[in-house]
């Protein structure tokens, strides 16, 4: 048994002037408060009351709004969480790897309920929806430092270590390796990236130059949507404003995607550099990397290399010595909402609110962040302009296919040999990528994540491209021994986690196709009620506010579709 005790376990004397401290190197500025908070989070591993009220009292928000913006946030936390927070990944490939089991082996050594602090103070033992570690699951966080590659000796020694309150830095190093998992690589992952050679590109063509390059290379956002980048940078350039913004979306929630993490940890000069020329092309002077909580840990080595990058006249004022070149980039954090993934919410957590997806039109390109004209990519699109500007347009047009110019990057995880981070060009089929990766036995594969698409063993050779099967770099493979039901089940309760709750047909219809998936997983499900899945999926895909919703029902209407065995007799039973 473990004492309980009702006294705080923190500073509380101290409370306000940290706060306060926080609040004035933020300028009083209401559109930091999601970074306070995560600041206060981090400080306390909760965000107590007193901090609540003397961040509402100063920056002029009620108190209220700031409760509901923690609380929309998984990452963020109005009851104290202790000194240990463990965080396991819980995606459908942490589970294939047999995390459930390991998570219920360390509450038992603690002595703690999932989700529940313990009531001394000692530890708190949850679980996230994905940290981008399914190359080398199953995986957790603790205090934001990640776990791999977990094992039941493993967890018996992080329970020790826990109830012999050992610091998390005197952990033994090699639970926190993290590998890079490079299998394959082609045009962008060949040689190192000369750094300063794409801004020097930059001055000698011009800013007509460099984007003819792009719009020569054909370069569409790897974020999956698949706007053209030229077309995009050239809009913000073109629109009359006194101000711009670039921001960098690194918020990659989608449940089998690393690759941006990998780029993050081994390419961030390359990746910095696509920004910066992004900045520099669209006359915008402040550049913004929203980094998902859960990559927290990369945080300083980011920084490190931003300073460095200053140092050499790379980021900052007169760029390579150029007049007027100014530029420069900061990082923010996000606080653990898979919605902030897309460009429009995540614009609102930017501003310090709850990260509900806006309206549009207008687009960040007329009107983001602020108000202001706004190019929003991610890590993976920067990359690989970075890359276009330096070797040209003609050069990444030398791989891909006629509508899908050039390479992608792969996170590729499940039930394969060697899982990790692949580059093929695109139009490869899917049965050229299992084969590469070590499969063997495939009964599906699951490409761009739950919102993605389903594609069963009997259409592996369709191609991955835009003219027939988008992908947005999610990669999960599943052999013939899997439950495929089971893994619908686990997609459908995931978008029911992560809806925002925002508009009703998403945040009722992600809620009833979840409790209805379960029924049919579980073989009580009636026909009518499959009937029911279908007619719910119309309303989401047709009156949803975002993408979030109009996908969210993809998993199960997919294998409706394409396996309807599945189904048959569960459907004639309850």
């Amino acid at each position: 048994m473990h004492s309980a005790t009702n006294m705080p376990r923190f500073d509380t004397e101290h409370v306000i002037p940290f706060v306060d401290s926080l609040v004035l190197s933020a300028n009083k500025r209401a559109d930091r408060l999601l970074q306070l908070l995560v600041e206060i989070q981090t400080q306390y591993s909760f965000v107590p009351d007193q901090a609540i009220l003397r961040l509402a009292e100063q920056l002029a928000i009620p108190s209220s709004e700031i409760r509901g913006i923690i609380e929309f946030y998984s990452f963020l936390h109005l009851v104290e969480q202790g000194d240990f927070q463990i965080h396991f990944s819980d995606s459908v490939i942490d589970r294939m790897s047999g995390s459930k089991v390991l998570i219920q082996q360390l509450c038992d050594r603690l002595g703690v309920s999932p989700g529940e602090p313990r009531a001394d103070g000692r530890v708190t033992v949850s679980t996230v929806s994905c940290i981008g570690m399914a190359d080398q699951a199953p995986a957790a966080l603790v205090n934001g430092y990640p776990l791999t590659k977990l094992d039941s000796k493993r967890i018996k020694a992080m329970a020790q270590l826990i109830e012999s309150s050992t610091p998390v830095d005197e952990w033994p190093a090699d639970f926190f390796l993290v590998s890079n998992n490079i299998r394959r690589r082609d045009l962008l992952l060949a040689a190192p990236f000369q750094e300063g050679s794409a801004l020097s590109h930059l001055f000698k063509t011009g800013t007509d130059g460099i984007l003819d390059k792009l719009s020569r290379s054909g370069l569409r956002g790897r974020g999956g949507a698949g706007f053209k980048t030229a077309a995009k940078w050239q809009m913000c350039r073109d629109i009359d404003a006194d101000e711009r913004y670039v921001i960098c979306n690194a918020d990659e929630g989608e449940p089998g995607s690393f690759k941006d993490r990998f780029l993050l940890e081994t390419c961030a000069d390359d990746v910095i550099e696509g920004i910066t020329l992004c900045g520099l092309i669209t006359g915008a002077n402040k550049g913004i990397i929203y980094l998902r909580v859960e990559y927290r840990y990369l945080k300083q080595h980011l920084e490190e290399r931003l300073a460095r990058r200053r140092d050499k006249a790379l980021l900052g004022e007169g760029i390579l010595d150029q007049d007027g070149a100014d530029f420069d980039i900061e990082i923010r954090l996000g606080a653990g909402a898979y919605i902030c993934g897309e460009e429009s919410a995540l614009i609102e957590s930017l501003e310090g609110k709850r990260g509900i997806p806006r309206n549009r039109p207008p687009y960040p390109v007329t009107s983001g962040y602020m108000g202001k004209p706004s190019v929003v990519n991610n890590v993976a699109t920067f990359f690989v302009a970075a890359w276009v500007a330096t070797k040209g347009g003609n050069w990444f047009a030398s791989k891909g296919t006629a509508e899908s110019i050039g390479t992608k990057l792969f996170s590729i995880s499940g039930d394969c040999r060697y899982p990790g981070i692949y580059e093929f060009p695109f139009g490869l089929t899917i049965s050229k990528v299992l084969d590469e990766c070590g499969a063997s036995e495939t009964q599906a594969v699951q490409v761009t994540g739950p919102a993605g698409n389903l594609v069963l063993s009997d259409s592996l050779e369709r191609k991955l491209c835009y003219e027939d099967l988008p992908a947005g770099g999610s990669f999960m493979i599943f052999n013939k021994s899997r439950d495929l039901l089971g893994i619908v089940k686990t997609f459908s309760d995931f978008f029911a986690h992560e809806s925002c709750g925002f508009c009703t047909p998403c945040r009722v219809g992600t809620s009833l196709i979840s409790d209805l998936v379960t029924r049919v997983h579980s073989g009580h499900a009636t026909q009518q009620e499959l009937d029911q899945i279908q007619i719910i999926a119309e309303v989401m895909n047709t009156s949803s506010r975002c993408g979030l919703g109009r996908t969210a029902s993809r998993p199960i209407m997919q294998a409706l579709q394409q396996a309807p065995e599945l189904f048959t007799h569960r459907g004639e039973t309850g």
